[in-house]
């Protein structure tokens, strides 16, 4: 048998040894913050910190060659970040105005920041240049969740996530490798494996809603 050849064998126990070491911080982090979801009234503050602040925008930011009332988007974006204190992704903006003529008798400018435990929301008053900024901030605890879940996270993250999934299921494969030369063990382990998988489909049929 393939699996059972010694060079099969070698590759099998190093890649399980090395990817167990490369991946004992993350495991232990979906781990841990396996129960932070599963337990959200536990451990999710339910007081976020929430901030407001006032920032001046520069008029030149708020109009563009697309017209005098259509705002430069990358430098609206950039001096949000370099001055308004916000993290995250930012939104789409969302854009209303009233103009008579050449005038503009109301303006407002709006978009939204998403980040791991962090939401954002920026006004800003084009007829003023003064943006308010709300910031809100869940805590430690909601940043680990959402970084589990790939909320928010970027597409980095995301791709993290998949590379580390995928290296888990290496994982256990090259465990089940090793197993099978040693065939007690191996028929130990697979009644192990069943006894697990029958306790798991009996509370999903019996207490699962």
């Amino acid at each position: 048998m393939v699996l059972k050849n010694k060079v099969v064998q070698q590759w099998a126990r190093r890649l399980h040894i090395y990817i167990s070491m490369a991946l004992l911080l993350v495991v232990l982090f979906f781990a841990i913050t396996g129960i932070t979801l599963n337990r959200p009234h536990i451990f999710v503050s339910q007081s976020p910190d929430v901030v407001e602040q006032q920032l001046d925008i520069p008029q030149t930011l708020l109009s563009s060659e697309k017209g005098p009332f259509s705002p430069n988007r990358s430098a609206l974006i950039a001096y949000l970040a370099k001055h308004g204190d916000v993290s995250g992704t930012p939104s789409a903006i969302d854009i209303f105005t009233d103009v008579d003529g050449d005038e503009l008798l109301e303006g407002e400018i709006s978009l939204d920041y998403k980040g791991p435990g962090y939401s954002a929301t920026v006004f800003i008053d084009m007829t003023t240049a003064q943006a308010t900024i709300e910031s809100t901030n869940y805590g430690v605890i909601a940043v680990l969740n959402d970084l589990h879940k790939g909320r928010n996270s970027g597409e980095v993250w995301r791709w993290f996530i998949d590379i580390s999934a995928l290296l888990m299921v290496l994982f256990v494969l090259t465990g089940v490798c090793l197993l099978i030369p040693k065939k007690k063990t191996f028929q130990t382990g697979m009644k192990w494996m069943g006894l697990g998988s029958v306790i798991t489909l009996l509370i999903y049929i019996l207490a699962v809603p």
